[in-house]
């Protein structure tokens, strides 16, 4: 095998993860923006009226598609920071977990069957080859989806935001739907 042809996984599979988040992303959006942008609307008066910019629903959104990989928001309260999913705590539909968990199946099973593996473990490969892009998309939404006011900011948690969203979620998630291609594949 060539090294251009061992090298064209990688990068496949790196624009596919880069894919994969911002379809999740999209759909999350899709859902549910208009009730994020029902949930800020008493927050963004109260920074309109003290001449504050108000959050824009794309980037709570963001936030949402984070809490989707189970990591929390991060914001000022009572005493200190606090942290919040806003999935787990009932304020939006539980079934906005499933979203990243189908989308990265789906990219992983897809990716896989592609390139037709041979077996299980070349399918799981195949598939978390796309840990590589969401990963990178992943770190620079935790930074982009972060909204400051003033000495205040709420952002999705960095450290979780990289390691559960940015790398468990689609390293796991990508390698079995991979495996599943190649176990498709193989029969």
């Amino acid at each position: 095998m060539s090294s251009t042809t061992r090298g064209r996984p990688l990068i496949r599979g790196t624009v596919v993860g880069v894919a994969t988040f911002l379809a999740g992303y999209l759909a999350t959006y899709l859902w549910q923006a208009s009730r994020v942008r029902e949930s800020l609307s008493g927050i963004n008066a109260i920074l309109q009226f003290f001449g504050g910019e108000q959050i824009p629903a794309w980037k709570a959104v963001g936030w949402l598609f984070f809490n989707a990989h189970f990591v929390r928001t991060q914001f000022p309260g009572f005493g200190g920071m606090q942290s919040q999913n806003f999935i787990a705590s009932g304020d939006f539909p539980a079934l906005l977990y499933a979203v990243p968990v189908l989308f990265l199946l789906a990219a992983g099973f897809l990716l896989a069957w592609i390139r037709t593996p041979a077996d299980l473990q070349q399918g799981a490969m195949d598939g978390a080859t796309i840990a590589i892009g969401y990963a990178v998309v992943a770190v620079v939404a935790v930074f982009l989806f972060g909204a400051s006011r003033g000495d205040a900011s709420i952002a999705p948690d960095p450290i979780t935001g990289v390691l559960l969203a940015g790398i468990v979620y689609p390293l796991v998630l990508g390698a079995v739907g991979g495996a599943i291609a190649g176990v498709a594949s193989s029969s």
